[in-house]
C-alpha cells in the first residue's frame, strides 16, 4: 500500500451541523497566529539568541550553566542555538521565506555542535537533528522553486550527519537501546564524558529514533542511522509483554528488563507508538504497520476507556495503574485520526477541549474527575494538534472554534511584553520564566494550517510527514534507496500476521452519515466534565492518643509549651531560614511516661503532616494591575487560613500598596494614615501572621502581604507556604492575608520603589486583564477586535483545608519535626535512632512534599522534555531580582507603545 495513502483519512470531509466560520474570520485569525509568532520569535532573536531559549519574563536568554539548573529539563540545551533551529521550517510554512535565508545562514554560522556538553539523546534528535533536516527539507523546496536560497549547497544535511554521527556513540549497547544523554563531544565513554553509567531509558525515548534517523541515512546515503533506529525498535517490540501486547514506561538498556511496568499513551510512551505509525507512512514498510496494529487493539482494548485513556499494567492490563492523565496523552485523537479511527478520536478530544476550557490550558496532569494534579502548563501543542486533525478529518467549524479557544487563551494569559511565558499554576496563572523551543517549532504550525486554506500554504503539506516534533519530511524518501548493515531483532512474519486489521482507511462520510452525529458524540462528554467537581472530603481528626500537648495546639511562642515540649525529650533548633526543628530524645524525658506523650506528641505531627499533604489549600495571585504592568505580571502567593477567603470572592481584593511601620506588623501600625485604605507589605517573622494582620486590619488596611525574610527563597523551588493561625479564634480578621516568597516580593518591592504607586489584585488565580479593565480601554491589547470577559466558572480545583497547616519538609534519622518559627506552618516529623522504642513510632516511607503523591514510584511527574521522560520541579532563577525594574521593563515600554499604536490603527 502506498504510504500517502494514509493521509488520504485527513480528506474525508464531515458536513458539519454548525455554523461554518466565515473565510474572512478564518484570515483574520490565520495573520493573529502570524502576528503571535512574530511577537515570540522576534523576541527570541532579540533578548535571547544565540541562547538555546528565551527567558521571556526577564527578557533574556537561558544558557545552560549560568543559570540555576532545573535538573533534566536542561538535558534539551546543548548551546547550540535550540530554538533558531528548532523553528526553521516554521518560518518556511509561515511564508517567512526571507526570514528563513537568514537563519539558515545564522545557523551555519554561529551554531557548534561540538560543545563539551551532555544533552539527551530523545530532546537532540527530534528537536536538533530534526530540525536541521527539516530545514533542509524546506531549503531543498525553495531551491528547487529557483527563486530562493539558491546559494544553498546542503549546507544543513551536513550539519545534520554531523550531529548523527555525534549520538551513534549512545547506541552502543548490546541491546542496541540507546543510553539517555550522551556528550557531544566525548561521546559515552571515558571519564571526560560525565555519562554514560545510566542503566534506563524511557520507551519513547528509544523509540523515537526511527524518522529522524531515517531520513537521515536516505538523504546522505549512509545506511548506519536507519539500521540503528530499526535495531532499537526491534528490541521494544520484542520486550513487549506477549499476553497484553503492551510496554512499559521505563526500560534497562542492557537487560531489556522492564523497570517501570506502568502502560498508558502519555508520558515515557506516546511517540513510540506514534513513531511506529509514522515510519510506516514514511518509509512504506509493511512491519511498522503490522506492529502498530498490534499496538493499537491493545491500547483501546485495555487503556482507552472513552472518552478516557487510563495507564494499565503491563502484565495485569485489566488493573488500572493510576487515576489521572497527563496532558502529554492529548496527541492520541490526532493518531487517531490518521489510523483512521474517528470515533474515539472525537470523544477523547472533547473531554480534553472541556477541561481546557475549565482550567484555560490542560494542566500537565489532572484526574479522573477533572481537577488539577499537576498545576504546571508549559505551552504544549498537543491539544492544538490533534484540533488541527480533527478538523482536516472533519471539515466541522467546532474544531476552527476550539482553535480560537487556544489562540484567546495564550493573548490573554501566557503573553508577556518578551514572548508567551509558560503557566506555572492554570489555577492562578501565574507565569514560569520560560519558553520553550517546542512552542515556536510546534503550536504555531498547527494554529496556522488550522485557519489557512490551501492557498495560503507556499507547499502541499500533503507531501511531507510532521515528526513528534513537527519537522517536516518528505515522502519521497520512501522511494529513495537504504539498506541495513546492521543485524535486525526483526521478528518472523508469521508471528505477526495481521489479517484481522484493515489496511485501508475508512471513508468518514460513510462511517457518519448523519452531519450531527460528532456532535452526539461530544454532548454526553460536555456534560460529564461540567458536573464533575467533587465537594472536598472532610477533616479527620488526627493522631488516636491524648498527651498533655495536642500537636495540632502547638505554638512555638508559647513558654507552657516548650516546657511541656521540654519534659517529653522535645527540643527546639532555630534554623537559619525562620523555621524550627523539633527534636524527640526518648532518653532525655523527664520519666518513661513523659517519653511515651513525647512519642505519641510525634506521632500526631506526622498524622498532621500527612493530612496536610492531602488538604492543601490552593495557591492565590497576585496581579499587578497598574502602569506599566497592566495585569501582565503574576505572582503566585501562598494563602491564609483565616481572614477573607479569596476563592469565594468573585472579584478579589484591589488596592494600592504601601510599606507597613514597623515592617514586621509586629506591634501597633505607626504609619496608619499611609495604611488606611491600602494593601499593606509586611515582613515575615517575630510575631504570629495573625497578630500581623490584626495589626494592620486596625490601622485600616484592607488587606496584607507577608514578604519572606529569608533571602532567596522562591516558589519556584519551595513547596506552597500556607499561615495558620495563632491557636486562638481567628474570626476577628476579616481581611484577606497572602504570602510571598522573597524573589516575588523583591519583584513588588522593586516596582514600588520605581513607581512609588503600585496598585495589585488580590485573588484566588488570575484575572482576565479585559475583566480587570472593564469599562475602560484594555492597556497594551493583545487580542484583535473586542474582547468578551468569561463569565467565572465554578473552580474545582480547592481541595479540603484544617483547621492548622503543616508542610513537610524533609527527613532525617533523629526523630525531628521542622517548623516555622512562632506558627506551627511546616512540619516533618521521624523516629530518633537512639530512640528505645524506635521500631514502634518510626515511619517506614518519607513524607513527600504536597504537591506530590508519593503513594509509588509511578507518580513521577513526566519530564518537561516533551514526550518523554521523567520531570523534576525546575529551579528557580535566584538573581532575577537583582535587575532594576527599569531594565526588566525597558522593552515592556516600547511594547506598550506599539500596542496603543496598534490600536489606533484598529480606531
Amino acid at each position: 500500500m502506498p504510504a500517502v495513502l494514509f493521509f488520504l483519512t485527513l480528506l474525508g470531509a464531515l458536513c458539519s451541523h454548525g455554523q461554518a466560520m466565515t473565510r474572512e474570520e478564518k484570515q483574520r485569525l490565520r495573520n493573529q497566529v502570524v502576528e503571535m509568532f512574530d511577537h515570540a520569535y522576534q523576541n527570541y532573536m532579540d533578548h535571547a539568541y544565540p541562547a538555546d531559549e528565551l527567558m521571556p519574563l526577564t527578557c533574556r536568554g537561558r544558557v545552560r550553566g549560568l543559570e540555576p539548573s532545573r535538573g533534566d529539563i536542561d538535558d534539551a540545551l546543548g548551546k547550540f542555538s535550540l530554538t533558531l533551529i528548532d523553528t526553521l521550517d516554521t518560518l518556511v510554512l509561515l511564508n517567512k521565506t526571507t526570514e528563513f535565508e537568514a537563519a539558515v545562514r545564522r545557523v551555519l554560522k554561529d551554531v557548534r555542535l561540538d560543545n563539551d556538553i551532555v544533552v539527551s539523546v530523545f530532546e537532540t534528535n527530534i528537536r536538533v537533528l530534526g530540525g536541521l533536516l527539516g530545514g533542509h527539507s524546506m531549503a531543498v523546496m525553495l531551491k528547487e522553486g529557483g527563486q530562493h536560497m539558491q546559494w544553498y549547497q546542503d549546507e544543513l544535511l551536513h550539519m545534520a550527519k554531523d550531529l548523527g554521527l555525534r549520538l551513534l556513540p549512545a547506541f552502543n549497547t548490546s541491546s542496541g537501546l540507546p543510553y539517555p544523554r550522551v556528550n557531544l563531544k566525548h561521546g559515552v565513554w571515558g571519564p571526560e564524558t560525565r555519562t554514560g553509567t545510566e542503566t534506563d531509558t524511557c520507551t519513547a525515548c528509544a523509540g523515537t529514533i526511527i524518522l529522524e534517523f531515517a531520513a537521515l541515512s536516505r538523504f546522505t546515503g549512509d545506511p548506519v542511522f536507519e539500521a540503528h533506529a530499526r535495531r532499537a525498535m526491534d528490541f521494544l517490540w520484542e520486550k513487549r509483554q506477549r499476553n497484553s501486547n503492551l510496554v512499559g514506561t521505563t526500560i534497562n538498556i542492557h537487560s531489556g528488563e522492564w523497570v517501570r511496568r506502568d502502560s498508558g499513551v502519555g508520558a515515557g510512551i506516546d511517540s513510540y507508538y506514534e513513531y511506529l505509525l509514522k515510519a510506516y507512512i514514511l518509509l512504506g514498510d509493511d512491519l511498522f504497520l503490522q506492529r502498530f496494529n498490534i499496538h493499537y487493539a491493545s491500547i483501546m482494548k485495555y487503556i482507552s476507556q472513552p472518552p478516557l485513556l487510563l495507564d494499565v499494567h503491563i502484565h495485569k492490563p485489566l488493573l488500572p495503574a493510576r487515576t489521572w492523565m497527563d496532558s502529554l496523552l492529548a496527541f492520541f485523537p490526532g493518531l487517531q485520526v490518521l489510523k483512521g479511527d474517528i470515533r474515539p478520536a472525537i470523544e477523547t478530544h472533547e473531554m480534553l477541549y472541556q477541561v481546557t476550557k475549565k482550567h484555560n490550558f490542560l494542566p500537565e496532569a489532572f484526574t479522573t474527575d477533572f481537577r488539577v494534579h499537576w498545576a504546571q502548563h508549559p505551552l504544549r501543542p498537543e491539544f492544538a494538534e490533534s484540533t488541527y486533525f480533527l478538523y482536516k478529518a472533519t471539515g466541522d467549524p467546532y474544531y476552527l472554534e476550539a482553535g480560537r479557544t487556544i489562540l484567546d487563551n495564550l493573548n490573554r494569559f501566557a503573553r508577556v511584553p518578551c514572548g508567551f511565558a509558560a503557566m506555572k499554576d492554570v489555577r492562578t496563572g501565574s507565569h514560569e520564566d520560560r519558553m520553550d523551543s517546542f512552542f515556536l517549532a510546534e503550536m504555531f504550525k498547527y494554529l496556522f494550517l488550522l485557519f489557512a486554506d490551501a492557498d495560503d500554504l507556499p507547499f502541499d503539506v500533503e507531501d511531507y510527514v510532521f515528526t513528534t516534533e513537527a519537522h517536516l519530511l518528505p515522502l519521497s524518501l520512501s522511494t529513495a534507496p537504504h539498506a541495513s548493515s546492521i543485524p535486525s531483532n526483526k521478528t518472523s512474519e508469521e508471528e505477526l500476521d495481521d489479517s484481522n486489521f484493515d489496511w485501508t482507511c475508512p471513508n468518514t462520510r460513510l462511517l457518519f452519515p448523519d452531519p450531527a452525529f460528532p456532535r452526539n458524540l461530544r454532548e454526553p462528554i460536555r456534560s460529564a466534565v461540567d458536573k464533575s467537581c467533587p465537594r472536598p472530603a472532610p477533616y479527620r481528626e488526627p493522631g488516636m492518643g491524648r498527651p498533655p500537648l495536642r500537636a495540632q495546639d502547638f505554638m512555638a511562642n508559647n513558654p507552657e509549651h516548650l516546657e511541656l515540649l521540654r519534659r517529653m525529650g522535645v527540643s527546639l533548633i532555630h534554623l537559619k531560614d525562620g523555621r524550627v526543628q523539633l527534636v524527640q530524645h526518648a532518653t532525655q524525658a523527664v520519666s518513661a511516661v513523659a517519653a511515651e506523650d513525647g512519642v505519641r506528641f510525634m506521632q500526631e505531627m506526622m498524622e498532621l503532616s500527612s493530612q496536610q499533604q492531602k488538604e492543601q489549600l490552593p495557591p492565590r495571585a497576585i496581579q499587578i494591575v497598574s502602569h506599566p504592568f497592566f495585569g501582565r505580571v503574576v505572582l503566585t502567593a501562598g494563602p491564609a487560613q483565616f481572614g477573607t477567603d479569596l476563592s469565594k470572592s468573585s472579584t478579589g481584593v484591589r488596592g494600592f500598596v504601601t510599606v507597613a511601620e514597623p515592617y514586621s506588623g509586629c506591634s501597633e501600625i505607626t504609619n496608619a494614615e499611609y495604611v488606611r485604605g491600602r494593601i499593606a507589605l509586611l515582613q515575615r517573622g517575630q510575631c504570629m501572621f495573625a497578630e500581623k494582620a490584626r495589626h494592620i486590619q486596625k490601622a485600616g488596611a484592607i488587606g496584607g502581604i507577608v514578604i519572606d525574610d529569608n533571602e532567596g527563597s522562591s516558589s519556584d523551588t519551595a513547596p506552597l507556604f500556607q499561615m495558620a493561625g495563632d491557636g486562638r479564634s481567628t474570626d476577628d480578621v476579616t481581611l484577606p492575608l497572602l504570602f510571598l516568597f522573597h524573589k516575588e516580593g523583591n519583584i513588588l518591592l522593586e516596582a514600588l520603589k520605581e513607581y512609588r504607586e503600585v496598585e495589585v489584585l488580590l485573588s484566588d488565580k488570575a484575572r482576565d486583564r479585559a475583566a480587570i479593565f472593564k469599562g475602560k480601554p484594555l492597556p497594551g491589547s493583545l487580542i484583535e477586535g473586542s474582547v468578551d470577559v468569561q463569565e467565572a466558572e465554578e473552580d474545582c480545583t480547592t481541595e479540603a483545608t484544617t483547621p492548622t497547616s503543616f508542610e513537610p519538609v524533609s527527613q532525617s534519622q533523629m526523630s525531628t519535626v521542622e517548623l516555622d518559627e512562632l506558627a506551627p506552618e511546616e512540619v516533618t516529623p521521624s523516629q530518633d535512632e537512639n530512640s528505645p522504642i524506635e521500631e514502634d513510632t518510626s515511619p517506614a516511607e518519607e513524607v513527600s512534599p504536597p504537591e506530590e503523591d508519593a503513594s509509588s514510584a509511578d507518580q513521577a511527574q513526566p519530564k518537561e522534555e516533551r514526550d518523554s521522560e521523567k520531570r523534576e520541579e525546575p529551579e528557580g532563577d535566584t538573581d532575577s531580582s537583582s535587575q532594576s525594574v527599569d531594565e526588566l521593563l525597558a522593552d515592556w515600554r516600547e511594547d506598550l507603545e506599539a500596542f496603543k499604536q496598534m490600536e489606533k490603527d484598529e480606531l
